[in-house]
């Protein structure tokens, strides 16, 4: 046997990743960034102890609020185009459970992450425990298992030495581009604190560089024939391609073959707004543009996108009975997704090993002319939309408007997720570089925003963050704006307060609803709510101002290029506007009966509506 270190289990981690390194721009880096920490028992004494070692190579951060923290750390990675990550650890009970929403949102959108939650202890003796649920017909249960469904990789330490094939087949995940998400690692209390010899080689650097599959010849070839057919191609764009730095790659690809580019959510700024062949935003919150090219179009090449109904106006977007779908993925299952033909492949090397194979082959002219107008068409309705206006009550596309003018340049990177801002920004905002649109909406996670803004920062702290938010989502979770404060990491937050869950009231009138329990005003309460935002951003240390109108709001985000820590400005907006231009009907179910006309009326269209949808 090789040499050996003893160490406690808990120790072992510690060791093990701040050895783990990757190389980024050149330099190589641990992957690591740091560990997010809430201690409290289960933890404290194991992984506290252990990360107090390291606490120079491995930083610990301290955060206010679990949940909080490990939107942090999936933003993080995020930005960083997963190349690195953070790992969160937590005590027993609702701490461990307070992150399974942020393992939801890490899942969805294929984002690595470490979770190290407190567990119960091995040996039972003390059982139950502070914290320990207790299953009546399941003596191995604990509330970690909550993660099982939400992480990529699940593993329970109930010995120490268990943790070295755990740790290994974690980093293999972590950096795998297919199998790429959430990993829980459940550490029971008492087991953090045993110690074993383990190997020395175990702590030795390591470092981890992206895997990039080539496609199969045969899927390739199948490929060119297709688009070599093409008579009104599209590209749809997903975060897969950000994820595979092929943003030149798609860029040359588009302009050799004049075919335009329409971008998902988390593929928006793979290709700049302004360039001429960018579509813009694709599906129920679409641009006119890209949609009447989807529509049309013969052959979709689909890079790195999951396909989802967003995306496809619920399969009803695509109207071209003889459409063609490419599914270019890493990923098998979304490759071949609704019949598409699969290309396995990494990004970047699937559109380069197409382009040099379709050589000078080139879409008609004609569909390079139809993107010229329709950009001006639409760009001409953002115009309008965005505009800067007099009115008492702006709208959100409004409000994006004056952010996008102060300081919405090539340094700036926008953050939002939930409610109805995602849409108009996935209209409106014009992304300049690869990152500069940092939308969660996978999950669509409220409360994402303003933690998801951190985690920004932390990875890019050259950059201009912006945290664009809905007063609901401010609250359902604030506290890390202190976080922001106490790590010095200045962030620039705008609240539009519509009093209300304004995104879902809109919903509900859309689909016959009567206006119910989402406005302040249409819910049961006994007095009106009068929340002063711009007072308690202040108490949490920000520099914070209520502005009344969007050119006072264009002043006050001028101002805030001048504070020294995170700035908060309030705005009142309309629950009711929203931008009519462009978008695509998306799948909601109405009742099928109801005493109410408004809902059968719905229910007419909705039925009228779903017999558009590609079935399979």
């Amino acid at each position: 046997m090789g040499k050996t270190i003893r160490l406690t289990m808990a120790q072992a981690v510690a060791h093990f990743l701040k050895a783990q390194m990757t190389v980024v721009d050149g330099r190589t880096v641990p992957i690591f960034a740091g560990v997010w920490g809430i201690f409290g028992h289960g933890n404290v004494a194991g992984m506290g102890e252990a990360l107090y070692q390291v606490r120079e190579e491995l930083p610990t951060l301290r955060a206010h609020n679990e949940q909080g923290m490990a939107h942090a750390a999936v933003a993080f990675a995020k930005a960083s185009f997963r190349q690195r990550f953070m790992a969160c650890t937590t005590s027993i009970g609702p701490g461990a459970l307070n992150m399974v929403t942020a393992a939801g949102v890490a899942h969805v959108n294929r984002l690595p992450v470490l979770f190290l939650p407190g567990d119960v202890f091995a040996n039972r003796i003390p059982d139950p425990v502070l914290q320990q649920i207790e299953d009546f017909g399941d003596g191995t249960a604990s509330v970690n298992d909550a993660f099982r469904c939400v992480s990529r990789y699940f593993d329970r330490i109930t010995r120490p030495e268990q943790i070295i094939p755990a740790l290994k087949r974690t980093m293999q995940v972590l950096t795998d581009p297919v199998d790429c998400g959430p990993v829980t690692l459940s550490l029971c209390q008492d087991v953090q604190a045993e110690a074993y010899d383990y190997p020395a080689s175990l702590f030795e650097e390591k470092v981890w560089t992206q895997r990039r599959p080539r496609p199969d010849a045969d899927e390739l070839a199948a490929a060119i024939a297709t688009l070599r057919k093409a008579q009104k191609p599209l590209i749809i764009a997903g975060g897969g391609v950000l994820y595979s730095q092929a943003t030149a790659e798609l860029k040359a690809f588009a302009g050799m073959h004049g075919i335009p580019v329409a971008v998902t959510q988390a593929g928006k700024s793979a290709l700049p707004d302004d360039h001429p062949l960018c579509m813009g935003s694709i599906g129920v919150t679409g641009t006119s543009a890209a949609n009447a090219f989807a529509e049309e179009a013969d052959v979709i090449l689909a890079v790195g996108t999951r396909m989802q109904d967003f995306t496809t106006g619920s399969w009803a977007l695509f109207k071209n009975d003889g459409v063609t779908m490419i599914g270019l993925n890493t990923a098998a299952f979304d490759a071949a997704k609704h019949d598409s033909q699969p290309l396995v492949a990494d990004a970047r090397e699937g559109l380069t090993l197409l382009s040099e194979a379709l050589g000078g082959w080139k879409a008609p002219a004609a569909v390079e002319a139809a993107a010229k107008t329709r950009k001006e068409e639409w760009l001409a309705a953002a115009i309008r939309a965005t505009a800067a206006t007099n009115a008492a009550l702006p709208s959100d596309a409004q409000v994006i408007g004056a952010v996008q003018r102060t300081i919405g340049g090539e340094n700036a990177v926008l953050v939002c997720a939930a409610g109805g801002l995602p849409g108009e920004l996935h209209k409106l905002w014009q992304a300049v570089k690869p990152g500069g649109y940092h939308m969660e909406y996978g999950f669509s996670c409220m409360g994402y925003e303003i933690a998801g803004g951190l985690g920004v920062k932390l990875a890019r702290p050259e950059a201009d963050v912006v945290v664009m938010v809905g007063d609901g989502s401010y609250m359902m979770m604030n506290s890390e704006l202190s976080t922001s404060i106490m790590l010095g990491k200045k962030l620039t937050v705008v609240v539009l307060d519509n009093r209300g869950y304004g995104c879902i009231n809109r919903l509900q009138m859309g689909t016959g609803g009567a206006n119910f329990n989402n406005l302040l005003k249409d819910s049961m309460i006994e007095t009106m709510p009068d929340i002063d935002f711009r007072a308690h951003a202040e108490s949490m240390g920000a520099v914070a101002v209520k502005v009344s109108s969007i050119a006072d709001l264009e002043t006050a985000i001028q101002q805030s290029k001048g504070n020294d820590r995170t700035s908060v400005i309030v705005i009142d907006t309309d629950p009711l506007v929203t931008t009519q231009e462009g978008g695509h009907w998306w799948d909601v179910a109405v009742p099928e009966v109801s005493p109410r006309g408004e809902v059968n009326r719905a229910r007419e269209a909705y039925v009228k509506a779903r017999a558009a949808q590609n079935v399979g």
